[in-house]
């Protein structure tokens, strides 16, 4: 038999990896920005989504477009919101195969000018409900032997956010990730995977006007390897990856979506 004669190995389609067919995923903060595009994603991706955030004419509007999907109000700081989404969703899909913790909240302050108050706040959104969630979701999860969680954590978790002052946020993001870590090390063997999403600037109500402002522009032009704000459509293939099979040896781990900041 010659050479020419035996046939390739055959290689199945990469991108069936990438497939969401018929999981259920819950996306937070999805009213607006980075989660209604990571709730897009996932539905186009064939996810049945839960879409949850306060503004619910928001989320009823987007559901509306996403097949299968799930709107449910919820105000992530408040303890029974998060007993009440979860809840839903598995009283309504009977699973959760993914979630993606994206709410989170941060403002430019100097810490002199931070109060107590607006402190403990930041960290009930942006590290106990990412905490909390993970839990309720985990329980069937584990249960289940397989499930993806998504935490989106952010570039500042790797470098000070100056000039930009905003201790609280960096703060907060910094325990996400070590969180992950842990939660990645508890339930590894359980079947469940734990990542973190961590973006650079890219265009959201938490960055208001950057992507218009001249100072904003120079200041990422200036400290970006890839001198300009991520596109919105540039962390889909990122979330993809982590939530899907395409990911499946990944855990504990921090994807970062920056432009080379981080690099430099």
């Amino acid at each position: 038999m010659t050479d020419a004669a035996i046939a390739p190995p055959t290689v199945p389609d990469p991108m069936a990896l990438f497939r969401l067919d018929d999981q259920v995923a819950i996306v937070t903060g999805a009213s607006s920005g980075l989660g209604e595009r990571f709730a897009r994603v996932l539905a186009a991706m064939g996810a049945k989504v839960v879409v949850a955030a306060r503004r619910i004419d928001r989320l009823d509007a987007l559901a509306a477009e996403l097949p299968g999907s799930l709107a449910v109000e919820a105000d992530l700081s408040i303890a029974a919101d998060r007993e009440r989404l979860v809840a839903q969703t598995l009283e309504h899909f009977g699973r959760v195969d993914v979630l993606v913790n994206n709410a989170g909240i941060g403002s430019a302050t100097r810490i002199e000018d931070e109060t107590l108050d607006e402190f403990r706040f930041a960290m009930e959104v942006n590290v106990t409900a990412i905490w909390h969630l993970s839990k309720l979701c985990g329980e069937s999860m584990v249960a289940a032997g397989s499930g993806s969680i998504v935490n989106v954590a952010s570039m500042l978790v790797h470098v000070a956010s100056a000039p930009v002052k905003q201790a609280h946020y960096c703060a907060s993001k910094g325990a996400v990730i070590n969180m992950t870590r842990e939660l990645a090390a508890q339930w590894g063997r359980k079947g469940v995977r734990v990542n973190a999403l961590s973006p650079g600037w890219f265009k959201s109500e938490m960055t208001g006007d950057m992507d218009t402002d001249e100072g904003s522009q120079a200041f990422v032009k200036a400290n970006a390897m890839l001198p300009r704000m991520g596109n919105e459509d540039e962390l889909d293939g990122a979330l993809l990856l982590l939530a899907s099979r395409a990911g499946g040896y990944m855990t504990g781990h921090s994807l970062l979506v920056d432009g080379g900041w981080t690099a430099r």
